[in-house]
Order: C-alpha cells, then structure tokens, then sequence
C-alpha cells in the first residue's frame, strides 16, 4: 500500500466544525480496515488538536499520512504559540476564554488526552509564530 494523505482545513471561526477532520479521518482509516481502538486513538487526537486550534490559534490545518506502519498527524496553526509547553501539558491547565468554557469547551485535557493516546507526540511551538503538533500512532502488524 503507498502511503495515503489527507489535509483538511480547520477554520478558526466555526467551533461546532471542529472535529469535521477527525471525523473524515476516522471514515477512512476505516475504510483501509485499520483496527476499531487505532482508529478511535487517533480520531481523538485530531479532534482534541482540532479544537485547541479553533479556540486558541484561529484555526490552521490538519494533515494525516497513513502507512503500513503507522499514522502521522500533523496540526499546524499560526496562533500565538505555547508559552510554556510543561504548563500547557498538565491536567485541567487552560488557557480557553469564557465563550470557549459556556460551550463546553476548554477543560484543560486537549494535550494530555493527545499524550495519552499517542504513541509519540512532538511540540513545536514559537511564540507568535504558531504550533506544529506531530502525533504518531503505530499500526499493529497483520497476520
């Protein structure tokens, strides 16, 4: 199998459009028959990088490349950047406005919950430049 791509925009200004990604992600990985707890993994990845993009960098892109070894997301946004990756990395941290938290959102577990179900998680982030998350969840040998 080549490797297949995807790249979906995440539009900044549309909050109950995060996740459109993770779900188009989701339909195919299970198209390519991925097993049901990978998938499930990673559509929460996309969808928690999703969200941190609509609330905190005005959107940006959301890119995932399948292989037979694995699934690389990439999310890339050009916001303000992480101040300080170790604080944005604890439970309950957030930065999320009111309006983010009236709609549910903001509960401080988008980057932990993307530790906790990726294999690998890079943070690359500058401030007042952007982010670039690259997750990696390993597809589990067939046969």
């Amino acid at each position: 199998m080549e490797s297949v791509k995807l790249t979906y925009p995440v539009d900044g200004d549309d909050p109950m459009g995060a996740g459109d990604a993770s779900s188009q992600m989701k339909l195919t990985l299970k198209k390519l028959g991925l097993p049901s707890d990978l998938i499930r993994r990673a559509a929460i990845c996309m969808y928690e990088g999703e969200i941190n993009m609509v609330l905190h960098a005005g959107g940006g892109t959301a890119e995932a490349e399948i292989s037979m070894t694995d699934i690389t997301i990439r999310m890339v946004d050009h916001g303000p950047g992480i101040p300080d990756v170790e604080l944005a990395m604890q439970e309950g941290y957030s930065t999320a406005g009111d309006t983010a938290r009236e709609m549910g959102f903001g509960a401080g577990m988008g980057l932990p919950n993307m530790k906790r179900y990726a294999d690998e998680l890079e943070i690359e982030t500058e401030v007042g430049v952007g982010t670039t998350l690259t997750i990696r969840l390993y597809i589990p040998a067939q046969g």
